[in-house]
Formats: structure tokens, C-alpha cells, sequence
């Protein structure tokens, strides 16, 4: 039987302020959005053309707020890859993304680091793969 890596939870504040960030920002698309009762719901987003899905787990307590932005102990932990970096650079610099450097040519592709609504690190990624 063939193996994916699925769907990664990611820890936000807010359902809704997440999907406007990850689908209005990034341009990832909704795939699920579920009502579970009790004020959850199950919301997977996904970058439009496949990959892994993002689960938006709405932090409940303490515990789980306080990693909110830094679920990676401040590493990057999310690669986005893209056929066009260029592209997809000049889309989330017009979408208001923060980057934290200028594009870099690096032997593996072009990339950048970004950041996402709560601080999380990603790489932008056009690989020469």
C-alpha cells in the first residue's frame, strides 16, 4: 500500500481569520470545512495544485495558545513549493506576506523565507529538482 503525508494540524486563533489568511493570502484553496458542534469545525486547507493539507485546529486552552506561531521552536516548518517563484514571490509581497530576506539561489532551487498570520516560519520554494 502505497504511503502520503495527508493532512499536518496547524494550531491558529481563530478558524475564520486562518482561512482568510492561508486561502486569501497564500491562495491555498478550502477543502474541508465541517461544523463539529461545540464551536469546532474540521478545516483542511491546501495549496491548489496538491500536497498536504493544513487541519486549522482552533487552539482550546491555554496549552495549546501558547505554541500558536511557534510550533516548530522557531525553525522554518512548512516548504511551499512552486513551479514559479517569481510569480508566487510578487503575489505574496502584494498580498501584504512578510518575508524575512531577499530571494536566494541556493543549489536545491530559488527560495525565501516567509512568514505566516501567526509567526510560523515557511520557505517559498521553486526547486531545481
Amino acid at each position: 500500500m502505497a504511503k502520503r503525508l495527508a493532512t499536518v494540524t496547524l494550531v491558529v486563533d481563530d478558524y475564520d481569520r486562518a482561512l482568510a489568511f492561508y486561502c486569501g493570502k497564500l491562495g491555498f484553496v478550502c477543502q474541508q470545512d465541517v461544523d463539529l458542534g461545540a464551536g469546532k469545525r474540521w478545516v483542511v486547507v491546501a495549496p491548489q495544485n496538491g500536497g498536504a493539507g493544513l487541519l486549522l485546529a482552533q487552539a482550546d486552552g491555554d496549552e495549546q495558545t501558547a505554541v500558536i506561531g511557534n510550533q516548530t521552536g522557531g525553525r522554518v516548518g512548512f516548504f511551499l513549493h512552486t513551479d514559479d517563484f517569481l510569480r508566487d514571490h510578487a503575489a505574496f509581497v502584494a498580498a501584504g506576506v512578510h518575508f524575512h530576506e531577499a530571494p536566494r539561489f541556493e543549489p536545491y532551487g530559488t527560495v525565501a523565507v516567509f512568514e505566516d498570520l501567526y509567526g510560523n516560519l515557511w520557505d517559498l520554494i521553486e526547486p531545481k529538482i
